[in-house]
């Protein structure tokens, strides 16, 4: 297969996985970003990378967002919201972030493929996101990609959307969203 033929069997596999996403927990999810006081992000690997850009477009809508472990992230304290992206809900190191914020009465939120997972467990809201995981053998759905890249491709654009649902709520486009582009490039 040629280059532009993978490109074509990734599009029809993203197209097929979006019908799949419950409209439920994606508006219960715009509700709860809504509702807080400021947003965290985390994630780990590629699916870290997708967390990061979320976060950098939440800034873009004028929310207080923040990327957990970067140096200048604040304590995270009740009213907040943790949001993590994991693909298997059973990432050790993102497990203990949310035990934290919850002990600490904060909002945990994730999306995964599994919301039956640990993480999934201990959060107020999961959003399942259908994806392959790394490990073929729990396999939900059929990809031509190596690894987690279905998963890490689709929170991206699942991200993006919830980020297009916040622009409608506080009735912004994406000029008024560039006041907030970097300028120091």
């Amino acid at each position: 297969m040629h280059t532009n033929q993978y490109l074509s069997s990734i599009q029809k596999e993203l197209s097929q996985i979006a019908d799949r996403i419950s409209e439920t927990e994606a508006e219960t999810l715009v509700q709860h970003i809504v509702q807080a006081k400021r947003i965290y992000v985390a994630g780990a690997g590629r699916s870290g990378l997708m967390m990061r850009a979320f976060a950098m477009r939440l800034m873009h809508l004028g929310l207080d967002s923040y990327v957990v472990g970067e140096t200048v992230t604040p304590g995270l304290s009740a009213g907040d919201m943790l949001l993590i992206g994991s693909g298997s809900g059973e990432t050790k190191s993102l497990l203990s972030m949310a035990q934290k914020a919850k002990s600490l009465q904060a909002t945990v939120a994730v999306v995964t493929i599994f919301p039956e997972s640990s993480i999934g467990k201990l959060s107020s809201l999961s959003v399942s996101l259908p994806g392959s995981p790394k490990d073929r053998s729990q396999n939900t759905a059929e990809t031509i990609q190596p690894m987690g890249s279905l998963f890490e491709q689709t929170l991206f654009l699942f991200l993006d959307a919830i980020i297009l649902r916040l622009m409608d709520i506080r009735k912004l486009d994406s000029q008024a969203m560039y006041s907030r582009h970097a300028n120091l490039e």
